[in-house]
């Protein structure tokens, strides 16, 4: 019997491996779906071509966190779930021939939380780019500033966008690609001080998602409301761009910024 997949948007039916080889997207409504940083990394880009930075620097708790879990539980816990070190990995890659240096958030990762390891990832990965002369690109997904890390993950805010400053005045452009979530203290930083900013369809890209503004005002809120839809209509975003695009329309971008 062929494994089915139910759209949650749409309805529709489809055969599971149809839907997953289309990248996780619906063939009929076109909604995108999760993918890890590992899948997202494989669509993007050149096969056999990345080179992974910063994995010598893994989380720690320093200050003896604990919810309803140790936050070393956690990350041993979200390691094991996601194969990845950390919620972001970045390094260096092709894109259709073009050297970049890219970083892939996964929100599987804590929800793709903002602490001091993704802060200097974010650090290495930029400094990376200035010193080769590389575009970067950061694909971004995340809940926020990790809670776990306390004002130290709130720091990492000032230190991502400095650094992006410093990408900047070498010359070297630099695009953000939202991922279905993008919110918190990510959306505040480097998220939002791109050369470009492109969205998923209906990515959530805001700094407080929904939920907690409308229990905050006490008000209803456009059914669109941080949607990528909105957002390009108010300027916030420069374009949206299908999954199964985006590594052509990045490499365009690309030589555009190289040849200016």
């Amino acid at each position: 019997m062929v494994d089915k997949f139910k759209c949650e948007k749409c309805s529709t039916e489809s055969d599971r491996i149809d839907f997953i080889s289309n990248n996780n997207v619906c063939p009929v409504c076109n909604k995108h779906y999760y993918l890890d940083a590992w899948q997202k990394l494989k669509i993007i880009i050149d096969e056999g071509s990345f080179s992974e930075l910063g994995t010598d620097i893994n989380s720690y708790d320093f200050l003896g966190f604990t919810d309803t879990k140790a936050y070393g539980h956690r990350i041993k816990e979200a390691r094991e779930k996601t194969y990845i070190s950390e919620a972001v990995i970045a390094g260096s890659a092709k894109i259709n021939g073009t050297c970049v240096a890219i970083g892939i958030m996964d929100f599987g990762f804590m929800g793709g939380s903002m602490g001091s390891v993704v802060g200097e990832r974010i650090r290495i990965l930029s400094e990376y780019a200035i010193k080769e002369r590389l575009p970067l690109i950061i694909f971004c997904s995340s809940g926020g500033a990790r809670m776990q890390e306390g004002i130290i993950s709130l720091m990492q805010m000032a230190k991502t966008v400095s650094c992006i400053r410093r990408l900047k005045e070498s010359g070297m452009p630099y695009i953000s690609v939202i991922n279905n979530p993008t919110t918190g203290g990510v959306s505040a930083s480097f998220a939002s001080t791109a050369d470009i900013i492109i969205a998923e369809p209906e990515s959530l890209f805001c700094f407080a998602g929904p939920r907690v503004v409308k229990q905050t005002i006490k008000k209803e809120l456009p059914s669109d409301f941080g949607l990528a839809e909105r957002n390009l209509r108010n300027g916030q975003i420069d374009m949206i761009v299908n999954r199964n695009e985006i590594k052509d329309r990045l490499s365009r971008l690309i030589k555009i910024f190289l040849k200016a």
